[in-house]
């Protein structure tokens, strides 16, 4: 068993190779071992899956292993991760497991573990992996028993009447293109944006774990050019693209601009704010400094915080935050929700505050300065190595700050995941990502050449760190 599949928040590895399906069923077994620890009382959980090639196998052989326990499971199928996490909501489970590679490349899959209504991350993942290790598992005489449960269908049900209002002649009638990616945010979603009086053209949204047209990740420029493209030639209003799983989204305006993760959540943030003034909010390390004032100027507390849906959804609970983004499109809503991230739930909400105001996504976001920034740029590293890596560099950052050596003013770093570094005319991010060997690097400013000189500062220093340990 590779012990780096145990992630931050998740276990994800390449399906055949770091994950099968004896390792599923040892997982099965160490969720009910553990979910029997946590609470005695445990009785169901419900487990879904994406569209992936490995995905039902690996569903089967989880489930074999949660019922060994003694606990029930609810099998919701193919569905999107955000329906899963629906499920114990809806069902009021004792928790879950949904089986989703997410946005990673086709050969790798993943789970992802809720115990109660909260998905685990950190030590308690590590747990399991101590559990399957040391096979301590629960020896039940008594085992649990499967039950087929329709949650694509609950959950259209719900949305239904939730936002079927919007459908009548008092709202205009709204063009959306929706790519899905060829995951599962397909099976549900046109139908439910249809029943909100839109036109729903759709991209790719039969779901194929091949991902034959595009990969799944709405933001990487490369793989929504068909949703840009279209959204163009079909004059729609909006563009909406989602991730493998459905629990990132990314959208296009009636231009073909793209409107990032962070945007959307002061597109949102702004609509709660005159509802609920006061309210607390949460970005991720990942978002324009400019998100952060604009809710504060409209009356609202927010606070930075670390990548990671686990980590968000756990500092939401903590300060009693009404919303949460990420600039990579997780965005996670409590007013008038649950408060996971949800992709489809986003575009629902998106919708609705176009149809309410009559205004387009550019008139939703004025205000917002136009700063110059890069997208997320991602640095390939060996897994073993990416922590080291970003640790000397966030030292390296910190001696800057004391000694007051830095070639640029240096305002302050936040430290909390990785380093982002504060200019005097912008900012730069270098964290590790939770999810792939990967460093992840990020740049704003407030001009062309301020981003540069930044990127190419802290590229060089990064670059410095990568040497030392080769």
């Amino acid at each position: 068993m590779d012990k780096n599949i145990f992630r931050e928040y998740d276990i994800r590895g390449i399906s055949g190779k770091d994950i099968n399906e004896d390792f599923a069923y040892n997982l099965g077994l160490a969720f009910g071992t553990y979910l029997k620890k946590v609470n005695p009382d445990a009785k169901w959980v419900s487990v879904g899956r994406d569209g992936r090639l490995s995905s039902e196998s690996l569903a089967n052989s989880v489930i074999r292993g949660i019922i060994g326990t003694g606990i029930n499971v609810y099998d919701i199928g193919l569905c999107p991760t955000p329906l899963q996490y629906f499920s114990i909501f809806h069902l009021n489970l004792d928790g879950g497991i949904m089986v989703t590679g997410s946005h990673n490349p086709p050969e790798y899959n993943g789970f992802k573990i809720s115990v109660g209504k909260d998905t685990i991350f950190g030590e308690k993942i590590q747990e399991l992996k101590y559990i399957i290790e040391e096979k301590v598992f629960i020896n039940n005489k008594v085992k649990g028993y499967m039950e087929y449960f329709e949650i694509n269908t609950a959950y259209k049900d719900f949305m239904k009447k939730k936002f079927s209002y919007l459908s009548s002649n008092d709202y205009r009638k709204l063009k959306v293109v929706i790519d899905a990616g060829n995951g599962t945010g397909g099976i549900v979603s046109p139908e439910i944006i249809q029943s909100m009086g839109c036109e729903v053209i759709q991209l790719y949204c039969e779901p194929d774990g091949r991902f034959p047209n595009h990969h799944p990740d709405p933001t990487v420029v490369d793989y929504i050019k068909d949703l840009i493209h279209t959204t163009i030639e079909e004059k729609a209003d909006i563009g909406i693209g989602y991730d493998g799983d459905a629990d990132r989204i990314g959208v296009i305006d009636d231009n073909g601009n793209i409107i990032w993760g962070d945007q959307l959540m002061v597109i949102l943030a702004r609509d709660i704010l005159k509802r609920l003034p006061g309210s607390v909010f949460i970005g991720d390390v990942k978002c324009s400094q400019s998100v952060f004032e604009d809710i504060e100027k409209n009356g609202g507390k927010v606070i930075m915080w670390k990548t990671g849906h686990s980590l968000v959804k756990n500092k939401m609970k903590e300060e009693k935050a009404i919303l949460a983004g990420e600039f990579s499109g997780h965005i996670f809503i409590a007013d008038d929700y649950f408060g996971f991230d949800d992709a489809l739930y986003t575009s629902f909400r998106i919708i609705e505050i176009m149809k309410k105001t009559g205004l387009n996504l550019k008139k939703l976001l004025s205000g917002i300065p136009q700063l110059h920034h890069t997208p997320e740029i991602r640095l390939e590293c060996e897994e073993n190595m990416k922590k080291k890596i970003v640790d000397r560099l966030v030292d390296r950052f910190r001696n800057y700050i004391s000694s007051g050596q830095s070639p640029f003013p240096v305002k302050r770093i936040y430290d909390i995941d990785g380093v982002r570094v504060v200019f005097e005319k912008g900012w730069g991010l270098v964290r590790t990502s939770n999810t792939q060997p990967v460093i992840v690097m990020r740049f704003e400013a407030e001009d062309r050449e301020s981003l540069n000189i930044y990127k190419k500062f802290m590229e060089n220093e990064l670059n410095k760190c990568i040497k030392f340990y080769k």
